[in-house]
């Protein structure tokens, strides 16, 4: 699913006058005013330290939760419990926001990203579920409404990744519906958007166990869905991976 490698740019010492068994290349260039002009290619070096994975941890995440909220949604806990459940969903945030972290150091922005706004939208659910603050489910309602927009548009730039992508399209239909639930109250919509949560939480496992596969055998067992440069990402060679590595965040001198 990403290029799991993170980057540092190291700044090797500049390399002296001309001198036995200094490379031409490694020779300053004079410039048009007569100072030297140092080659970077030369001083720069790029280390990828490769890291595990941390989408199936993601993943599994994303399933454990959703199965814990919706179980709540269709009665299957009682809503005098929602505390403990509160406070399941909170250790949802603290992995997933690992896992988006994780993601960031390894230039996956699709998956990071997904991965941080998923960490806030639990954050969030477990607060306003553990206090019952006044008005808290019109507040969510909202939120989850906005979640929805942020989820189609996550969905609109990952048709490579397709398993990520049907993950999103069952998001969407199931933030909307939750959304509604907590803006009118009407509680067929709560029925709704807990019968969706569990179709989220089978999709998401899914979506964890291939990848878990995929990282222990070292191929694709379970179907997955890569395609384009997604798919180029996995089987390339080193040389196509580090195309135009100069100009990625990292890197380059600004995002």
């Amino acid at each position: 699913m990403m290029v799991a490698a993170a980057m540092e740019e190291t700044r090797v010492r500049e390399p002296g006058p001309t001198a036995a068994g200094v490379e031409p290349s490694a020779v300053p260039e004079a410039s048009a005013g007569g100072h030297p002009e140092p080659n970077l290619h030369a001083m720069t070096r790029i280390s990828l330290r490769p890291i595990a994975s941390p989408m199936p941890l993601g993943f599994f995440t994303v399933a454990i939760s959703s199965a814990v909220t919706s179980s709540m949604q269709l009665g299957l806990i009682d809503s005098a419990h929602r505390q403990a459940v509160a406070l399941t969903v909170f250790s949802a945030f603290v992995l997933q926001l690992l896992v988006a972290i994780l993601a960031f150091g390894a230039r996956d922005v699709i998956a990071a990203t997904l991965m941080g706004a998923f960490a806030g939208a639990w954050l969030a659910n477990g607060l306003v579920t553990s206090t019952d603050v006044q008005g808290g489910a019109q507040v969510l309602g909202v939120m989850n409404l906005a979640f929805t927009v942020f989820a189609a548009l996550m969905a609109s730039v990952a048709r490579p990744k397709r398993v990520l992508w049907l993950l999103l399209m069952v998001a969407v239909p199931r933030y909307f519906t939750a959304g509604l639930f907590g803006v009118s109250g009407v509680e067929w919509l709560g029925q709704v958007a807990g019968a969706l949560g569990m179709v989220l939480a089978a999709v998401a496992m899914y979506a964890a166990h291939a990848l878990m596969l995929e990282e222990l055998q070292g191929r694709e067992v379970l179907w997955i869905g890569r395609g384009g440069h997604v798919r180029d990402a996995m089987h390339a060679g080193l040389g196509d991976q580090l195309k135009r590595l100069e100009t990625q965040a990292g890197v380059r001198r600004t995002l």
